[in-house]
């Protein structure tokens, strides 16, 4: 019947539910607090969510939301919590446990995803654990109270059925209660909001207690602050930029890219906050001597200053997921050096505080290349959305297999013995950056005066330079592009062309020759398995005179 007392009831029942499944949520996560970040039933399931979804999934939803994939699938997971929660108070009952069953459920799915976290240890799954435990006690305690055990009515000491004494009247004779049948209590309202009072204050003091466990946090800020990069000698600092190097040409992408606009790309729905004086690194592996570095040891050694350009495998042809900066840091091969790889090695095995990997060939990192452990970006420290404190950069290949951030672990091995996060997941081994060109001028669509127009672009081919850009009008000739200075082989080259702008629909196509001599393919391919391929394009109307 839907008269008021019901409608409050079933209010009521959801009430439970999502309190009970809050109760999941912050007791789990406050206990993270103590055990590891990693180890919050919430968190697990969101990195599992990203680790195991299949590859186009990722592409559609990288493509679609860009940056924003991780916080659209956090406030996902929060929408399915609270249905959930709904649905857990409306079907629990005294005597069918139906909500019960679904919480059990959901902490089997938080524990399994906790426990199979790369870096999870032995006390992974308590914090999953403890929180479904304290949310079924919490449910079935208020739900008992919205439906309390019903009475039974008897005389004391009678047998049931019995006749009254003296009467003559049996016990289930009409105006009487039948001896041992149940009679139907009303809620205990009283009960229930004490209840339910509770578990909102329990899930108010764990919400608090994780905040008093995220000043870890707000540490890792301050220190960052107050931090100063290590001193760069004069002999190891890097050049500076040439005027010709960025053409004076408006639109044109700045050569270094400031630090809140360089893209970033990684897997962690929560950015570590790892303080320098914690950290340390392992070099491990096939190595001669083991080695374990803080922070301390690592910036008594001799810094390096490098400007080189980064850019993700994911990068669509045309895209924006590319940068330079001027990386302040380590050389990685004068570390490896340390342990003495051997000979049989091939691979270098990185590993984030959040558990992601990197598989890197030892060549790539030994060969003479400006390979860095890097502690600053750009004059100040890492940000931590970028690696903060610690994290690698290595120019020529793209970040799947060499950017680690937040890394903490080298295990040197070999490709036929290990696999890292990516390549488990079909992209290819290697990784060594395309030949590729944009361009960043005119705009798509624009509408452009007839006449002198300049269009202007970026060419990157790290490790070989850019020896030439081309670029066509519609299925005309091929015309040679005017190059920026060369700052370095392993840094993106600006273009640009002066064309005399006829009316009407245009498309403008450009290409680049890498140092090597080698023309960037026409043919577009996707970025999987190992970085898109293809020509980028504009069209664009130019107005009659």
């Amino acid at each position: 019947m839907n008269t008021p007392q019901t409608r409050s009831l079933v209010a009521a029942r959801a009430c439970a539910g999502l309190l009970a499944t809050g109760l999941a949520v912050a007791v789990g996560h406050a206990v993270a607090g103590v055990v590891a970040p990693g180890s919050s039933p919430f968190l697990a399931v969101a990195d599992s969510v990203v680790d195991r979804a299949p590859s186009a999934v990722r592409e559609v939803t990288i493509d679609a939301l860009g940056t924003a994939d991780k916080p659209a699938l956090m406030a996902g997971l929060a929408v399915i919590l609270i249905v959930t929660g709904v649905v857990v108070g409306l079907i629990e009952r005294r005597g069918r446990p139906a909500g019960t069953i679904v919480l059990a459920l959901f902490g089997l799915i938080g524990t399994a995803a906790a426990v199979t976290r790369p870096t999870a240890g032995p006390l992974w799954a308590l914090p999953t654990v403890l929180g479904a435990i304290v949310s079924i006690v919490a449910l079935r305690a208020m739900i008992g109270a919205l439906f309390p055990a019903s009475s039974v009515a008897s005389d004391a000491g009678r047998p049931e059925g019995a006749a009254s004494a003296g009467t003559g009247e049996s016990a289930s004779s009409p105006g009487t209660a039948a001896a041992g049948t149940a009679t139907r209590r009303d809620p205990d309202r009283r009960r229930f909001l004490i209840l339910a009072g509770s578990a909102a204050a329990v899930i108010a003091a764990a919400g608090a207690t994780g905040m008093a466990l995220t000043r870890r946090a707000a540490e890792a800020v301050a220190e960052r602050t107050g931090l100063r990069l290590p001193r760069v000698l004069a002999r190891n600092a890097a050049p500076a930029v040439p005027a010709g190097v960025v053409p004076d040409a408006p639109g044109v992408t700045p050569f270094l890219t400031d630090n809140d606009e360089f893209y970033r790309i990684d897997t962690a729905l929560r950015v570590p906050s790892l303080r320098a004086a914690d950290w340390r690194l392992r070099i491990h592996g096939m190595v001669e001597r083991e080695i374990e570095l803080d922070w301390q040891s690592l910036i008594d050694r001799e810094t390096r200053e490098r400007i080189i350009t980064m850019t993700c495998v994911s990068n669509e042809v045309g895209g924006d997921l590319v940068g330079t900066a001027s990386w302040t840091g380590f050389s990685i091969a004068d570390l490896l050096a340390e342990a003495g790889p051997l000979p049989d090695a091939d691979m270098l095995l990185s590993t984030s505080v959040d558990g992601w990997t990197a598989g890197t060939p030892l060549e790539a990192l030994t060969d003479g290349r400006d390979a860095l452990l890097a502690v600053g970006m750009n004059g100040e420290p890492l940000p931590f959305e970028h690696g903060y404190p610690v994290r690698q950069v290595v120019p020529g290949l793209y970040g799947y297999v060499s950017a680690t951030k937040w890394v903490v672990d080298w295990e040197v091995t070999r490709f036929d013995r290990a696999s890292a996060y990516w390549t488990d997941r079909g992209w290819a081994e290697r990784g060594p950056i395309r030949t590729a060109s944009r361009i960043d001028r005119p705009a798509p669509l624009a509408e452009l005066p007839p006449g002198p127009v300049v269009v202007a672009g970026t060419a990157w081919a790290q490790r070989r330079g850019i020896e030439r850009v081309e670029v066509r009008v519609d299925d005309g000739p091929w015309r040679e592009a005017q190059l920026s200075e060369e700052y370095s082989v392993d840094t993106w080259r600006m273009w640009s062309w002066t064309w005399d702008a006829e009316p009407g629909l245009h498309t403008l196509h450009v290409r680049a020759t890498d140092g090597t001599g080698r023309v960037q393919p026409e043919e577009r391919r996707e970025p999987v398995p190992s970085g898109a391929t293809g020509w980028h394009n504009r069209t664009f109307r130019v107005a009659t005179a």
